[in-house]
């Protein structure tokens, strides 16, 4: 591995959505991330991509044999991943007490939902519980309908593993300074209320007034918006500066002086439906033409097969191939230590062997484990 984590390791303790993220995340930077599965596990289609760069290893973390295992795993790690309701691991006797007293340096990364303590913590939930909680899905969607579904980015994957991944690589900073580990505590509902920061600050300057779907970030303001051409695609505008907005207009060919002011938010309705009108009289690819290279902050609406092949993102490689399925490229770019993907583990325990050899295992060891179940 060449990234910039190269030399360290993480053990994550199995899970989908956030943690593994994380895990794919740091396994693109360099770092020897081995997934601790459950034995007869199968992994959902995200895990093709999620897997990426990592070594399973199938373990039953019920069976008290377990125990040694995951002392041998930790005790060669920088950081351990746990993503189980609260209490879970400590039952297990893999909680952070017992991992810390294997590695004081450890760092004991807990990724959950609704955080370690709060009247909620138990409580099941999904990305879109936690972001209807903090305040964040209420300013998602337009004025005359209910909140839109920002898909499962903002909880689990931005507010939930990006964050894990960030706090982790942190904490692994702070242990090498002062040989002490730490517990991670983070949570989707911290983490997606985190991505909102800016907007607290913009509410509280006063410059934003109004409830969902009327403010100029949200869909009100007709200089930043989504139209609908005639091939019933769609491009979008986002001409927030006065000199880009001056430039569209002038490259829509209207005239200045017979408009409103930008920011005359009385004629924002009209205006979005004259920018309606225009756009709809020609098909996306025309557009695109007449304003990409504009500089009037205007894209078309992609698919993920049209992004693929757009130019600008084939030649920065953005998306990439692993074992035959497309995808997202590692980021960001380093100029000294570039981030590679490894290949995807063909199931969960492919391994098991070479990660228990690896901890300090014998083969009669090992095959022991295998005889009583405890790996696979």
């Amino acid at each position: 591995m060449s990234g910039p984590l190269a030399g360290t390791r993480v053990v994550s303790l199995g899970g989908i959505g956030p943690g593994p993220y994380a895990g794919m995340l740091l396994a693109d930077l360099g770092c020897d991330v081995i997934r601790v599965d459950r034995i007869g596990s199968r992994w959902p289609p995200s895990m093709r991509v999620m897997a990426r760069g990592q070594r399973s290893l199938a373990l039953d973390l019920k069976s008290p044999n377990a125990l040694p295992v995951v002392r041998a795993l930790v005790a060669g790690a920088d950081a351990l991943i746990e993503g189980f309701r609260p209490g879970v691991a400590e039952r297990l006797g893999v909680g952070p007490d017992d991992c810390l007293s294997w590695n004081p340096a450890l760092i004991y990364a807990r990724m959950t939902g609704w955080g370690q303590v709060g009247p909620m913590s138990d409580y099941a939930g999904h990305d879109l519980s936690y972001i209807a909680l903090n305040g964040v899905l209420d300013s998602i969607g337009p004025a005359d309908g209910p909140p839109v579904i920002p898909i499962n980015l903002l909880g689990d994957f931005a507010g939930g593993g990006m964050l894990l991944a960030l706090g982790l690589v942190s904490a692994m900073l702070a242990a090498r300074a002062s040989g002490a580990g730490q517990v991670i505590d983070a949570a989707m509902v911290d983490g997606s209320a985190l991505l909102a920061a800016p907007l607290h600050g913009v509410i509280a300057a006063g410059r934003w007034p109004h409830s969902r779907g009327k403010n100029y970030l949200d869909g009100a303001a007709p200089f930043y918006n989504v139209y609908r051409t005639a091939d019933d695609k769609y491009v979008t505008i986002a001409a927030i500066e006065p000199e880009l907005y001056s430039r569209l207009v002038d490259r829509l060919g209207w005239k200045q002086d017979e408009l409103p002011q930008q920011w005359d938010e009385a004629s924002w309705p009209a205006m979005r439906a004259r920018f309606a009108e225009e756009f709809v009289s020609h098909g996306r690819d025309y557009w695109t033409g007449a304003l990409q290279e504009a500089d009037v902050c205007f894209a078309p609406v992609l698919s993920f097969a049209e992004a693929a092949e757009n130019q600008h993102l084939r030649t920065r490689a953005t998306f990439i191939e692993v074992d035959g399925v497309r995808q997202p490229a590692p980021a960001p770019r380093f100029s000294r230590t570039p981030a590679t993907t490894g290949p995807v583990p063909a199931a969960p325990g492919e391994d098991t062997d070479a990660v228990l050899r690896g901890v300090g295992l014998s083969r009669g060891e090992i095959q022991g484990l295998r005889d009583a179940g405890v790996v696979a």
